[in-house]
């Protein structure tokens, strides 16, 4: 009788082209990012040459329209760029909210002046976008947002605060969550702010950078508070045909941005029991490798299951949305259970590190601390499981 051995899982969905641009995005990686990841983390930024060096490798928007610089694929493209990321370990680069999130908004609603405009500069690395919907006073509820858009000719003057702003310091370009109308969803619109005249190089006026936030993890993700004072910007930056269409365009794009932390967060996983468990068996105690004692096996057998299992959901999802069928029940339970498994296997598989774990200097504690707000941004795992107990 034959006895199989366990056979590396593969992703339906990483192969041919797709599986070019992995391991693109693996060089990348490991050259332009991971060993200035230290640095990033002191100037709590990336460099401008970074976003550069990604344009000039071909690795941003990669979604995108040819047309407009982009590299014609599909969300395919952009999954294996963001799993690449998350297991190189960087937490740095705002991959993620420019390319996944910024312009498909673009690509989705914009005007094809709004797209010839803006798109070829974020496709080379020229122009960094960011989207700007949390509010001191609203996080998860957007249609609680107080941002105020007011016409006035052919201009909007926008007034109020934004803050949690990922890409913030580089931003070129911010997808302002704005209310032009009264209460509730109706009243809510998408207005595109460009941060600097493009003729002067000067900062828009009214614009404002704020303090640069500091958080647990991610200390290399230049993350701001942005605040508005005045600031024109004219008519035709509105995203849409009309006004009162921003909450049916954030809902229309929120289940890839989900889709997108879960990329990121079972591939975070499997790096982290990759670590852990080549650790354990260079690693002595009692006179023993920490792998041979059976806790640490069944700690592994645990991890790596779990990691598989959500790997084959998130492929199903992917394919899901590869066909257009991605629901927003299902994009909330790829959320909330792929990123709770990732703060529980990291912990696990921190736990066999020892005291080492603890030290930064070891990539499973920079793993560690990147992966609590996965519960928390894109929506908190709570309002997830609130939107999947509605539907049932």
């Amino acid at each position: 009788m034959q006895i199989l051995t366990p056979r590396p899982y593969a992703s339906p969905w990483m192969g041919g082209d797709v599986a070019d641009v992995a391991g693109l995005a693996r060089h990348f990686f490991a050259t332009e990012v991971v060993p200035h990841l230290e640095r990033f983390d002191a100037q709590h930024q990336v460099d401008t040459e970074t976003w550069l060096a990604a344009g000039r490798a071909g690795l941003l928007c990669v979604s995108g329209s040819e047309e407009f610089g982009g590299g014609g694929g599909t969300f395919a493209h952009e999954a294996a760029v963001m799993w690449e990321q998350a297991r190189s370990g960087d937490d740095s680069f705002g991959y993620s909210v420019h390319s996944g999130i910024v312009a498909p908004y673009l690509e989705v609603f914009g005007t094809p002046e709004q797209k010839q405009r803006w798109l070829p500069g974020m496709a080379s690395g020229e122009l960094v976008g960011a989207i700007a919907m949390t509010e001191p006073g609203a996080g998860s509820d957007l249609q609680r947002i107080r941002m105020t858009a007011r016409r006035d000719g052919d201009h909007y003057v926008i007034n109020g605060s934004k803050t949690f702003i990922t890409n913030a310091s580089h931003a070129g370009l911010v997808i302002v969550v704005c209310r032009t109308g009264g209460e509730g969803a109706a009243g809510i619109s998408l207005i595109v702010v460009e941060t600097t005249d493009r003729e002067t190089g000067e900062q828009t006026p009214g614009f404002e950078r704020g303090r640069v936030l500091d958080k647990i993890g991610l200390q290399g993700q230049d993350t701001r508070e942005l605040h508005f004072t005045d600031v024109r910007v004219p008519a035709a930056n509105l995203l849409g045909s009309e006004e009162g269409l921003g909450f049916y365009q954030l809902m229309n794009q929120l289940p890839q941005e989900r889709l997108s932390i879960a990329v990121g967060a079972v591939a975070a996983a499997d790096y982290a029991v990759e670590l852990a468990t080549a650790y354990v068996k260079e690693r002595d105690v009692f006179g023993r490798k920490v792998a041979d004692f059976q806790n640490t096996r069944f700690v592994l057998a645990e991890v790596s299951t779990e990691v598989l299992a959500a790997r084959t959901f998130l492929d199903h999802c992917i394919q899901l949305h590869l066909e257009g069928a991605l629901d927003p029940v299902t994009a909330s339970r790829a959320k909330y259970w792929t990123t709770d498994m990732q703060c529980s296997v990291i912990d696990r598989c921190l736990q066999l590190f020892g005291g080492y774990g603890y030290m930064r200097e070891y990539p499973i504690a920079r793993l560690y601390a990147a992966a609590r707000v996965q519960k928390i941004y894109g929506g908190t795992n709570e309002i997830m499981k609130e939107l999947i107990g509605r539907s049932l």
